[in-house]
């Protein structure tokens, strides 16, 4: 449906002129300007009187020594000549009305009295005018509400790949707040609200930029403690003397000359006040820098030196996250050589030389200021938008807050990022939000208004690239030609390091084994996790040689890393004193699985399509430790190969180090398995449907349920898995019940196909983790033991108590089946078997199994948990 000016006051055949509303007839947002193109049958035409929404009656002159008003009016607004405050305004003679003139509230229309009524039409004509500005502050709310809508339509249509034909709104821009020249003066039923005059232009709002989970944050491939910059600092940086500023983790022994913040220009920053990690709107990183820039006549940098300092902090950020101690003689790449590293983000959707931008503010994407220069985001560099109107003798110092949108390893390292440039006076300098985060107000970070905002720079892509000639993976057999240039924190040389990683799970698996793997890109195929649930950073060593009989038959044997920061997800998400049992599984078996398919386990026939599963192992805690900010060294070995009609079994051991010292150590089986092979699973009981204890006992035992979404609800609420480890809602248990006699606990939970895990796990291929059925029975167990009296010692005692996975306790699981996305639901039993007490502990131990609709899948077997005080004494 199109919407049509009907043209209020008058009506159509109405004669004079046609008094302006806050739409300008030549405003791009107005509906006469989206009329234009309308198609005639879709006038939304009427028989009868059109209807004024601001004309309450005609004006009339004012009464000498009679204020019209008791309130301020916006000067242009007000009809008849005069204004309150004094300014003098004109405008056209109005046209006939063509409706009753009658006032608010009855009141006789000002104008249609007598002239012995003057002292009555004045106070009618003041109200008259009140109720004028009311109606058209309503419609400029109107206007700005619709304009909003369509902007967001548009960056919908954009991201789906498509373009409205038709004129529409700029998105997210303010709407012409100038009166073009060839437009109207505002008439007397014209007023134009005081936010709308040619007082002050407002900048676009600031794009929206969704915030990242922490499962979702990029993790960086090194960390300082070197939060802010000075100066020398910076000259530092822009002479790529990066391990002398961020230190040693940084050193990339003379691989990272060429990672320079300026590349040959001068340096724009003169300091830093801070680099947050994970700060500004889409948490995904921020940095406030001060400017060392010449201004032009209004106070401002030319738009060349303002694009180039937002380009050389997008840099620095790049270099504090380490986005270059991948790549081997690596070099910055910005703009249009950037963009191919990223995909095309209009962040304010049409670009400068759509209509309806150039009256609100300034729009260019490279040197002078001229509308129209920019091309498409991503595509023809930045976007920056500056506001008109500033004041250029304004005091205050210019701070640039650099806000990264995205950051990413593939195809090469690169990140995008949005900057404003603010003046700051120097006495609230600290007491502003110069974060990049929203005030208490709700506003974006400022005192309430965009008055500090000076300019926007929008979509500064900055990238990474290897140098000239140089390859980036390993060759033919798996090796690296030389090393490409990623140290761990020990300073030894990776042989695959993080971007390798990150291709192998979601990228060109020719960059991240070997050319050998090529024909795997694009397609379902064996992949390591992505996003949090992606627990190898790196390949040290490798030991084997790619399709040799005998390497596969059990000869191969590789030493992988993980660095496990403090700030993870599953740190914050878990209800254990230190890394959940889930973690603990997915780290090692996907260090496991690397080792046989690596080594070419199904380059036997590539173009077949198999998918790898889990099938089972076992595992046991050696010691209690902190994983917190460790680097976890694993050992994999390949024991066997095994191949079979439809599939191609594997099975292999592990031990996790840190600091030298084992902590976990197990076995794991896994299976490659054709389309026909995984839709003929039968479970775990040759495709019987076996039925859960519960089901069986008779006549039926009285339960109890546990509320687990009630204790998660409550942020006080201790030992409890929250966010993306909320597995269950709901635990139900019969005490006394089970095979063992010691209790039983039984829970369901639904499967929605958008679970954060199945875009993770894994790309093409998605499938419930088996580590997250396992952990999910582990908190079934730990909601058990506190509502029981076997904790209530621990839970009263004055030392704070915490879970913890078993130390000596070996356990096993079968899987057997997988859970799809369309699966509609899980069901897990438990089956409490032992409970053990020691001072400052108490241990449950019991077997559980898990269903898919008609079908046991999962078996565990001594699965445990534990509840420690602090300060207890071992076992």
């Amino acid at each position: 449906m199109t919407v049509v000016d009907h043209q209020p006051v008058g009506g159509r055949d109405a004669t004079g002129p046609v008094p302006a509303s806050p739409y300008h007839p030549a405003d791009q947002d107005s509906p006469t300007a989206l009329a234009a193109s309308a198609n005639p049958e879709d006038d939304l035409g009427f028989d009868g009187e059109p209807f004024d929404p601001i004309a309450v009656a005609p004006p009339v002159a004012p009464v000498a020594g009679v204020p019209v008003s008791a309130g301020p009016v916006p000067a242009g607004a007000v009809p008849g000549g005069a204004v309150p405050g004094g300014t003098a305004v004109t405008a056209p003679a109005p046209g006939p009305p063509t409706h009753p003139a009658v006032g608010s509230s009855g009141l006789p229309a000002v104008g249609s009295g007598t002239a012995g009524a003057e002292p009555a039409a004045a106070g009618a004509a003041a109200v008259a005018q009140m109720i004028r500005l009311l109606r058209t502050t309503t419609m400029a709310a109107h206007a700005s509400a619709l304009r909003a809508q369509t902007g967001l339509q548009r960056r919908a249509l954009a991201q789906l790949g498509r373009e409205p034909t038709a004129a529409v709104p700029t998105s997210g821009l303010a709407p012409a707040t100038t009166t073009p020249a060839s437009a109207p003066t505002p008439g007397p039923t014209a007023l134009v609200p005081a936010h709308l005059s040619a007082t002050r232009s407002v900048l676009p709002p600031a794009p929206v930029r969704a915030r990242v989970t922490n499962e979702a944050a990029f993790k960086p491939l090194a960390r300082t403690t070197v939060t802010a910059l000075d100066a020398a600092a910076l000259d530092l940086l822009a002479r790529a003397e990066i391990a002398a500023v961020f230190g040693a983790a940084y050193d990339q022994e003379g691989l990272d000359a060429a990672v320079r913040l300026t590349a040959g220009a001068a340096l724009l920053l003169r300091g830093v006040d801070s680099i947050e990690l994970r700060g500004g709107r889409a948490g995904r990183g921020l940095v406030r820098a001060r400017l060392a820039v010449p201004t032009t006549g209004d106070g401002q940098p030319s738009d060349a030196d303002l694009l180039a300092a937002a380009s050389q902090a997008a840099r620095l950020f790049a270099v504090y996250a380490g986005l270059h101690l991948c790549l081997p003689h690596a070099s910055f790449v910005d703009d249009a050589a950037a963009s191919g590293l990223a995909e095309p983000v209009a962040a304010y959707g049409p670009t400068a030389s759509d209509p309806g931008i150039g009256d609100a503010a300034t729009v260019a994407g490279g040197a002078g200021r001229t509308a129209g220069a920019a091309g498409p985001a991503g595509a023809a560099g930045p976007r920056l938008v500056r506001a008109a109107g500033v004041d250029a003798d304004a005091a205050g110092e210019l701070v640039l807050i650099v806000e990264i949108a995205d950051v990413d390893l593939v195809p090469r390292p690169w990140l995008r990022a949005d900057a404003e440039l603010r003046r700051i006076a120097s006495s609230e300098a600290d007491s502003h939000h110069l974060d990049g985060t929203a005030g208490t107000d709700g506003t974006d970070g400022t005192d309430g208004t965009d008055r500090e905002v000076l300019a926007r720079v929008v979509d500064v892509v900055v990238g990474l690239r290897e140098g000239d000639g140089l390859a980036v993976g390993p060759a033919v057999g798996g090796r690296p030609g030389s090393w490409l240039g990623r140290r761990n924190r020990y300073g030894e040389h990776a042989m695959l390091s993080e971007f390798h990683m990150a291709h192998f799970c979601r990228g060109d698996q020719a960059i991240a084994l070997g050319p050998e793997f090529a024909g795997y890109t694009g397609r379902r195929a064996t992949r390591l996790p992505s996003g949090g649930l992606l627990l190898v950073d790196r390949v040290l060593e490798l030991h084997g040689t790619r399709g040799d009989p005998g390497t596969l038959a059990g000869e191969a044997w590789h030493i992988t890393e993980y660095d496990a920061p403090a700030d993870s997800w599953y740190f914050a998400d878990t209800a254990n004193a230190s890394m959940p049992n889930c973690v603990y599984m997915e780290t090692s078996l996907q260090a496991a699985l690397m080792v046989g398919y690596y080594l070419g386990a199904t380059l036997g026939d590539p173009d077949a399509v198999v998918s790898l599963r889990n099938l089972g192992g076992s595992a046991t805690v050696l010691r209690e430790i902190d994983l917190r900010d460790a680097t976890i060294r694993q050992h994999s070995r390949l024991l066997s190969t095994t191949d079979m009609p439809g599939s191609s079994l594997q099975n292999f051991s592990y031990t996790l180090f840190v600091d030298g010292e084992p902590f976990y150590a197990g076995e794991t089986l896994f299976g490659y398995f054709s389309d026909a092979a995984l839709a003929h699973q039968t479970g775990l009981d040759a495709g019987r449907s076996a039925p859960t204890w519960l089901e069986t006992v008779s006549p039926r035992p009285a339960t109890r349920t546990l509320d687990v979404a009630a204790r998660r609800a409550d942020p006080a609420a201790r030992l409890v898995a929250r966010d993306h480890l909320a597995l269950l809602d709901t635990v139900d248990v019969v005490d006394g019940g089970g095979r063992f006699g010691q209790g039983y606990l039984h829970a369901v939970r639904p499967i929605d196909p958008a679970d954060w895990f199945f875009a993770r796990h894994f790309h093409l291929d998605p499938v419930i983790p088996g580590s997250l059925g396992v952990e999910s029975v582990i908190q079934a167990m730990q909601e058990w033991l506190l509502d029981s009296p076997h904790a209530a010692g621990l839970l009263a005692g004055p030392a704070e108590v915490a879970f913890i996975l078993p130390v000596g306790a070996p356990f096993t699981w079968k899987y057997r089946g997988q859970f799809l996305p369309t699966d509609g639901e899980t069901r897990l039993e438990v089956h409490i078997k032992e409970v053990r007490q020691a001072p400052g502990r108490v241990r449950v131990t019991a077997d559980a199994s898990v269903w898919k609709p008609g079908l046991r899948i999962y078996e565990m077997i001594d699965i445990a948990v534990e509840l420690r005080a602090d300060g207890a004494p071992a076992w």
